[in-house]
């Protein structure tokens, strides 16, 4: 199906029909010639910014742009948690639930926001605005329990302070993550993700790293533990080339009259072997 007739996502408009497909060629164009396969993520998060989650249209649209079948692009679509198959709120708020986050309250802010939402897990309540989902972990246990609002941190966060980021997300209020940038919508994340750059106000921040990363470096200088001969301002310097060795030794060629002329290695081989010897007796 060429370019011209394609109908990628029929609940877009025209206008932006035609620049998804020009961010498609975008993506495309950052792999090698024949590679274009490889560009089936970020081609993925890119029809989950249109709808809010990977439509069958967004599937048929990146197997037809990137030459793939629609299994292909479902098989991967339905590993990954970050693709969704249903529609997703405005906020997406991923409770984790895993064994330190769980047992440090993660398990009773996600009953209590369940509760206050009226949602279960991958639920989205009525007024399309929020998606809660519980996630087995966010890679944050130095900050233990946490949340992620569209992936952005919120970092020890009991049941009543998560009750109270819902709410304010839910009064049409944006608050500050812990770390990272300030918030955006599940379709404004899913278009970063795909690659592309976020011109708001804030989009990319930058902080110090929180105590509990640090406490393990704390410990260390009170403790006077550090890497033997480490330096943090020694030079990068290039890897010098490996030593030029010997060619692997051929097999003896057979005497004149057809029998093996024995083990005797090669006479470069023999050279290399005593160079070798002699350098190691100096």
């Amino acid at each position: 199906m060429s370019v011209e007739t394609r109908n990628p996502l029929p609940s877009a408009t025209e206008e932006v029909k035609a620049d998804l497909r020009a961010k498609a060629q975008a993506i495309i164009a950052r792999y090698p010639a024949g590679k274009a396969r490889s560009a089936l993520l970020p081609m993925l998060h890119l029809v989950q910014s249109v709808d809010g989650y990977v439509s069958p249209e967004g599937v048929a649209f990146c197997a037809d742009e990137l030459g793939l079948t629609k299994a292909e692009v479902g098989a991967v679509a339905t590993f990954y948690t970050m693709y969704k198959r249903r529609p997703v709120g405005e906020y997406l708020v991923s409770v984790c639930t895993n064994t330190m986050c769980g047992v440090l309250g993660g398990d009773k802010a996600y009953r209590t926001l369940s509760e206050h939402l009226g949602v279960g897990h991958d639920q989205t309540t009525e007024d399309g605005s929020i998606t809660l989902e519980h996630a087995e972990c966010l890679a944050a246990c130095d900050y233990g329990p946490v949340l992620t609002v569209n992936y952005e941190f919120f970092d020890q966060v009991d049941a009543d302070r998560a009750l109270e980021i819902v709410k304010r997300l839910q009064s049409g209020d944006r608050p500050q993550p812990s770390r990272g940038a300030r918030l955006c919508s599940f379709k404004e994340t899913s278009l970063q993700l795909a690659g592309f750059i976020d011109d708001r106000d804030g989009a990319t921040a930058d902080g110090p790293s929180g105590e509990p990363t640090l406490a393990g470096n704390r410990l260390a200088e009170r403790q006077g533990v550090s890497v033997p001969g480490f330096d943090p301002n020694t030079p990068i310097k290039p890897v010098p080339p490996k030593a030029a060795m010997p060619p692997p030794a051929t097999a003896p060629k057979p005497a004149a009259d057809g029998k093996p002329a024995g083990d005797t290695p090669p006479a470069d081989v023999r050279a290399a072997r005593k160079q070798a010897a002699k350098e190691g007796r100096k």
